[in-house]
């Protein structure tokens, strides 16, 4: 007897799975809907920005009004639930060509910054000014499809000559490590 209800419901459930499918595939309203959809042209992704109009557009007064003197991940900030940011990123802010998040990262937003290790200005932006080492998709935002992509640029410039692995010269007074010359000036 206890068999039976539950019997019962499954092949409900069942028959009204199969009806809904039937009547998703058959209705005209999802067809019109298909073809009324038309991408948002600030999400589009799909055309291809040159380098050179990327370079040309980091020297411009429209680059300058964005994003002033200050790289161009510093005005970003994440969307994540809690108190704490976690430590990965999300994979990609581009699907199939359109922009798929409300906060995509800094450069899916803006469509004209190119990761190309000719664009040695973007480049440097990612580049620690303090140990000239790469910095983290934690602290810039980046998604992790661009990131890999920007690891590859920087790989590529320093091998080609474009960008330079310099680490700022720092002078330290040894005095106050060596402590015979401490005594002796006493």
């Amino acid at each position: 007897m206890s068999l039976y209800p539950n019997f019962r419901s499954l092949i409900h459930r069942i028959v009204l799975s199969d009806i809904k499918t039937v009547s998703r595939f058959c209705s005209k309203q999802n067809d019109e809907n298909l073809d009324e959809k038309t991408i948002d042209p600030s999400k589009d992704r799909t055309r291809i920005i040159p380098v050179e109009t990327s370079i040309k557009y980091l020297q411009s007064k429209a680059y300058q009004e964005t994003y002033g003197v200050k790289p161009v991940w510093t005005l970003y900030r994440r969307n994540h639930k809690g108190g704490f940011a976690p430590r990965k990123t999300r994979k990609s802010c581009i699907r199939n060509g359109v922009i798929s998040t409300g906060n995509p990262c800094p450069i899916c937003r803006d469509e004209y910054l190119v990761l190309d290790h000719r664009n040695t200005k973007l480049l440097q932006q990612f580049i620690s000014e303090y140990t000239g080492q790469i910095l983290d998709a934690f602290k810039t935002g980046l998604c992790q499809k661009k990131h890999k992509e920007l690891l590859v640029a920087i790989e590529r410039a320093w091998d080609q000559g474009n960008l330079t692995y310099d680490v700022p010269f720092r002078e330290y007074d040894y005095t106050l490590y060596n402590k015979h010359e401490i005594k002796t000036t006493l």
